[in-house]
């Protein structure tokens, strides 16, 4: 899934086409969550392919470590949590979203 894929496009006065405001869920800690260390290497998509086997979901692990502005490189030695959930935040997206 990708995160824009239900945005809608809008135009600005002079006719510029741009994509609305994306609204992301408030993603809260829960028991099932896994907690890692972030290591040489590590990126946000190759993080989500690997737990979630789908690398569009970067914006998830970003968003529950407030990280990921401009750069998927996860930064050496930070623990990020990886949210279990996963069904439930992208329900709760596209339910913002929509």
């Amino acid at each position: 899934m990708d995160r824009y894929s239900n945005i809608g496009i809008q135009k600005d006065k002079k006719g510029r086409r741009f994509k609305s405001t994306v609204n992301l869920p408030i993603i809260e800690p829960h028991e099932d969550d896994t907690y890692i260390m972030g290591q040489v290497g590590d990126r946000l998509d190759t993080l989500a392919y690997k737990y979630y086997k789908m690398s569009s979901y970067w914006w998830i692990i970003a968003r529950a470590n407030g990280i990921g502005a401009g750069d998927f490189v996860v930064p050496i030695g930070k623990q990020l949590r990886i949210p279990h959930n996963v069904e439930y935040i992208v329900k709760t997206y596209n339910e913002l979203n929509n």
